[in-house]
C-alpha cells in the first residue's frame, strides 16, 4: 500500500508540474544548471542587428487600436454597388476591345512565307 501511496504522489507531482506554466518551470530548471545556457550574441551579431523598432509585432503584444473604423451597413453597401459599377464599366470596355480587334484581324493579311 505504501508504494501504491508513493506512486500516486510522484504522478501528481510530475503532472502538476506538466502542467505548470512553461516558464516557471524553465527558470527553475536553468537556475539549477539544467536548462539552456544563456549565451550573449557574437560582437558581429550584435553590430549587425538593427537598433530600431522590429516590422513584426512581438509575441505577448496587443495590435495598436486602429485610426480608421469599419465601415458601416450602409457603407458597405453603398462600396459594394460602386464596385460592381466599375466592374460593369470594364468589362464593356473589354468587350468594345475584343470586338475592334476582331475587326482589325480581319484586314490583316498573313506574312509572306519566307524565300527558299
Amino acid at each position: 500500500m505504501p508504494r501504491i501511496a508513493g506512486a500516486a504522489v510522484v504522478a501528481f507531482l510530475a503532472g502538476s508540474l506538466a502542467a505548470c506554466s512553461g516558464d516557471v518551470v524553465r527558470s527553475l530548471a536553468s537556475d539549477a544548471g539544467y536548462g539552456p545556457r544563456k549565451v550573449a550574441a557574437p560582437d558581429f551579431v550584435a553590430e549587425s542587428r538593427s537598433k530600431e523598432q522590429p516590422d513584426f509585432m512581438p509575441v505577448g503584444v496587443d495590435a495598436p487600436k486602429r485610426s480608421v473604423r469599419a465601415k458601416s451597413v450602409t457603407g458597405q453597401k453603398a462600396l459594394e454597388a460602386e464596385l460592381e459599377g466599375a466592374r460593369g464599366r470594364n468589362e464593356a470596355r473589354g468587350r468594345a476591345a475584343a470586338s475592334a480587334g476582331q475587326g482589325a484581324a480581319a484586314t490583316i493579311k498573313p506574312a509572306p512565307a519566307p524565300p527558299q
